[in-house]
């Protein structure tokens, strides 16, 4: 039973990098993300009631759940949306995956985290990852791979920050459901507040991929996905079941290639091995 919520999450949140590129097109980034988080916030709390969980947040902690709410559910998602609307799914996921090096060091640096020697490896087996991928082609593939390239980076560090904070209110005992509900709904203020300063104006998509990959993105890779995936937490522990996060990647590059035919020549494959080996060097300290 532990295999099969491993296999699922890895699964269910691989298959959300390419549900989020099929999302590009009528309807603008930041409402996308507002829509999916005000929807799966909404499922998230109903879910809690439902089930008899706390859901109230003590005031002391809310500034720190709405600063979790603003970068996990809302930069670092419409960071990942602009991302994939400029470069290959599976290839946005890699970059993102680089988030547990981000987690690492400011964990370091805010909540005085050590630092191995694993992690020390496995942020450069990153870096080198990204290197071999992304620096052939800097000069030849236009400035829409590289734009998607800053995208992707800055919804990895965005990522890694939620994560961090994330960990903070994990250690304040605050309940899961009501985080990660009360969360979503900040994200969902903040990316619409975002659509509408910079002018972006709300145009519906009622296209069936649209409509899907919506559904899929806020109910299975949103609510169902976190739930299985703090299952793993208790019954793994935290450490062994963030093992998950570095399978995303490799789900998200097979879809890739097989629904966005992602060529996965010797420096994709070469980079993802070593961008998924300092992963799994970071994760295991």
């Amino acid at each position: 039973m532990t295999l099969l919520l491993f296999a699922l999450t890895a699964m269910l949140w691989g298959g959300g990098a390419l549900a989020t590129a099929m999302q590009a097109g009528v309807t603008p980034a930041p409402w996308s993300v507002a829509l999916r988080m005000a929807l799966a916030g909404l499922i998230l709390l109903g879910y809690g009631r439902l089930r008899g969980m706390p859901l109230a947040i003590p005031a002391r902690d809310r500034p720190a759940v709405a600063l979790q709410g603003l970068l996990f559910f809302s930069i670092a998602f419409i960071a990942f949306y602009e991302a994939t609307a400029r470069m290959p799914s599976g290839l946005a996921a890699l970059v993102l995956s680089t988030s547990s090096l981000f987690a690492a060091l400011i964990a370091r640096a805010a909540l005085g985290a050590p630092i191995s020697t694993s992690f020390v490896w496995g942020a450069l087996c990153g870096i080198l990852g990204l290197a071999i991928i992304f620096v052939p082609g800097a000069t030849a593939t236009g400035a829409a791979p590289l734009a998607g390239f800053a995208w992707a980076l800055v919804a990895a560090v965005a990522t890694g920050t939620g994560t961090t904070i994330g960990a903070r209110n994990q250690r304040a005992g605050l309940p899961v459901v009501a985080v990660l509900g009360w969360g979503a709904l900040v994200g969902a203020a903040a990316s619409a507040l975002w659509a509408m300063a910079t002018g972006a104006s709300f145009a519906a998509d009622a296209s069936v991929p649209y409509l899907v990959s919506f559904l899929y993105l806020a109910i299975a890779a949103s609510c169902i996905t976190f739930m299985l995936y703090f299952e793993l937490v208790r019954r793994l522990g935290p450490g062994r079941a963030a093992y998950t996060l570095a399978l995303v990647p490799l789900v998200a590059l097979v879809l890739s290639a097989l629904f966005e035919h992602l060529a996965l020549g010797w420096p994709v494959l070469a980079g993802a091995s070593a961008i998924l080996l300092g992963n799994v060097l970071v994760l295991s300290q």
